[in-house]
C-alpha cells in the first residue's frame, strides 16, 4: 500500500508540472544545422492553427520521417537482436535478445523524460544556451507535445517537421547506440548492472556528445556560415552518427571488455556462433533499417536524402564483398559470418559521410571498411588478447573512426550544402579546424576520450556498488536461465 501511495504522489506531481509547463512560453527555434539537427531553413518555432485545420508542416517530409523512425527502431529489434543473438552460444541466446528488447523500452522512457532535453535543449544565441550540454526546455516533453492555447492548436516545429517527430527520430538513435555496446560484454554481465549502466551511459556520454555535434555544441559545423559553429572547438561533419553513435559505442565496448575481463574458457574452449541463420537475418534487417538511419538524417524528403540512401546502399554492398574477399584470400573460403560483418562495417563507415559523398567514394569507403575491420577483428584482437565477444569495437569503434576520417577526404559541396570545399579532395585545407580532415580527426579523438573515460568511471563505480559480472556458476549455466529463468530452446 505504501508503494501505491507513493506512486500516486509522484503521478500527481508530474501532472501538476506538466499542466503548468504546457501552457508556458515556447523557446525560440534553434539555429539550423545539417544531419539530425534542425534544418537551416527552419520556419517559426511553433505555428497556431484553428482546430481542426490543415497541418502547418510539410506532409511529405513528415511522412518520410515517420517511416524513418520505424526503420531505425527496427534496427534494434529485430535487427540487432537477431544479429547478436546468433553469434553467442545457445545458452545465452535469450539474454542477448532481452538486452536489446528491454533497452528499447528503457531508453525510450529515459529519452522522453530527460534525454532529449539534455541533447537538444537550448537555442544558440540565447542567454541560456550552453555548448556543452542541453537545458531543461524539453524536460518531460515540455514544448515538444502539441498543445492548446485559447482554443487553438499550437504545433512546435523543428525545421519542416513537428518537434515531436524530431524527438522520436533522435530517440531511435538513443535506443540503438547503447545496445551496440552489449556485444562487448555478452555472456557475462549482470542484467541488473546492465540496466543502471545504460541509464548512466546514455545520460552522461551520449547526450552531451549529441549536443556537441548536432546541436551547435563544441564539435558542431555551421553549414550556413561554412565554418565551425560559434563557440565550437572544431567543425565536425557527421551526418548520421559516426562520432555520436559508432565511435562512442565502439570505444565504450572496448573499455567494457577490458574492465570486465574475458569469458570463462576464452581462448581454450570452443565458442562458435550457435545460429548464423539468425545473424544473417539480423544483418539484412540492419541493412534495410539503415536507410532510415542515414537517409532520414536529412530530416526531409530531399535530394540529399536520396544521395545518402544511395551512398549507404553501395557502401554496405562493397563492405560485404571486401570482408568476404579477405576471407577468401586468407582462409580459402568466404563465410556468411564474414559477409554479414562486412555489411555492417560498410554501413558504419559510411554513416558520418552519407549525406556528403557521391556513390563512387561510398564504394571506396565500403571496401576500406571491409578490409580494415576484418584485420581489426582478427589480427588486432588476437594480438592484444581482449575478449570483445561480438566485435563491437572492431566493427563500430574502428569502422566509425575510419568513416569519420574518410568523411574529411571525400565530402563534397555537390551533395552537401554551402559553397565552400568540404573534403580534402575538393580542396579543403588539411590543417583547417573549421571542417575537413583535421577537424574530423580532432572530433574523433575527443569522442574517444569522452567515451573511454566516461565508460571506465561508470563501470568502476558500478563494480563497487553492484558488481559487474555474474558468478562463475551462473556464467557456466548460461545467462538465459540464471538471469531470466528461461531457455531459448526446449525440445520435447
Amino acid at each position: 500500500m505504501a508503494a501505491v501511495k507513493w506512486s500516486a504522489v509522484v503521478l500527481c506531481a508530474l501532472a501538476v508540472f506538466w499542466g503548468g509547463t504546457v501552457r508556458g512560453q515556447e523557446p525560440d527555434q534553434k539555429a539550423a544545422g545539417e544531419g539530425p539537427a534542425a534544418s537551416e531553413t527552419a520556419p517559426e518555432s511553433s505555428h497556431v492553427e484553428p482546430a481542426p485545420g490543415p497541418p502547418p508542416f510539410d506532409q511529405g517530409d513528415h511522412a518520410w520521417m515517420l517511416v524513418s523512425c520505424a526503420l531505425v527502431l527496427m534496427m534494434t529489434g529485430p535487427g540487432l537482436a537477431l544479429f547478436y543473438c546468433g553469434l553467442v552460444r545457445k545458452k545465452n541466446v535469450l539474454s542477448v535478445m532481452m538486452q536489446c528488447v528491454f533497452l528499447m523500452g528503457l531508453l525510450s522512457v529515459v529519452w522522453a523524460l530527460w534525454g532529449y532535453s539534455l541533447a537538444f535543449g537550448g537555442a544558440q544565441g540565447e542567454a541560456t544556451f550552453n555548448p556543452y550540454i542541453g537545458n531543461t526546455d524539453y524536460l518531460f516533453m515540455r514544448n515538444v507535445e502539441p498543445r492548446l492555447e485559447a482554443d487553438k492548436i499550437v504545433y512546435p516545429l523543428e525545421g519542416v517537421i513537428p518537434r515531436l517527430t524530431h524527438m522520436l527520430f533522435q530517440g531511435m538513435f538513443f535506443v540503438i547506440t547503447p545496445a551496440l555496446i552489449c556485444g562487448a560484454f555478452a555472456e557475462r554481465m549482470k542484467f541488473s548492472t546492465l540496466v543502471v549502466f545504460m541509464i548512466l551511459w546514455g545520460t552522461l556520454v551520449y547526450c552531451p556528445l549529441a549536443h556537441w555535434v548536432w546541436d551547435n555544441g563544441i564539435l558542431a559545423y555551421d553549414f550556413a556560415a561554412n565554418q565551425k559553429s560559434a563557440g565550437a572547438w572544431v567543425g565536425a561533419i557527421d551526418f548520421a552518427g559516426g562520432t555520436v553513435v559508432h565511435i562512442s559505442s565502439g570505444v565504450s565496448a572496448l573499455v567494457c571488455a577490458l574492465v570486465m575481463g574475458k569469458r570463462l574458457g576464452f581462448g581454450s574452449d570452443p565458442m562458435p556462433p550457435h545460429n548464423l541463420t539468425y545473424t544473417a537475418a539480423g544483418a539484412t534487417l540492419l541493412w534495410v533499417g539503415w536507410f532510415g538511419f542515414n537517409a532520414g538524417s536529412a530530416l526531409a524528403a530531399t535530394g540529399q536524402a536520396a544521395s545518402a540512401f544511395a551512398a549507404t546502399h553501395f557502401a554496405a554492398a562493397a563492405g560485404a564483398l571486401a570482408w568476404a574477399g579477405m576471407e577468401w584470400i586468407t582462409r580459402g573460403k568466404p563465410s556468411i559470418l564474414g559477409t554479414c560483418s562486412g555489411i555492417v562495417a560498410g554501413l558504419v563507415c559510411i554513416t558520418p559521410a552519407s549525406g556528403y559523398v557521391q556513390p563512387m567514394p561510398a564504394i571506396i569507403m565500403g571496401v576500406a571498411a571491409g578490409v580494415v575491420c576484418f584485420f581489426a577483428c582478427t589480427t588486432l584482437k588476437t594480438s592484444l588478447g581482449y575478449d570483445d565477444s561480438l566485435d563491437a569495437f572492431g566493427v563500430h569503434g574502428v569502422g566509425g573512426t575510419l568513416g569519420a576520417l574518410l568523411t574529411g577526404v571525400f565530402a563534397t559541396r555537390v551533395v552537401g550544402t554551402g559553397t565552400q570545399p568540404l573534403g580534402l579532395l575538393e580542396g579543403q585545407h588539411l590543417q583547417s579546424l573549421d571542417h575537413g580532415l583535421a577537424a574530423q580527426a580532432v572530433a574523433a579523438g575527443v569522442t574517444w576520450v569522452l567515451a573511454g573515460v566516461g565508460t571506465f568511471v561508470i563501470l568502476k563505480v558500478l563494480d563497487v556498488v553492484m558488481g559487474l559480472r555474474v558468478s562463475q556458476k551462473d556464467e557456466i549455466q548460461g545467462l538465459d536461465f540464471s538471469q531470466h529463468g528461461e531457455e531459448g530452446y526446449i525440445f520435447i
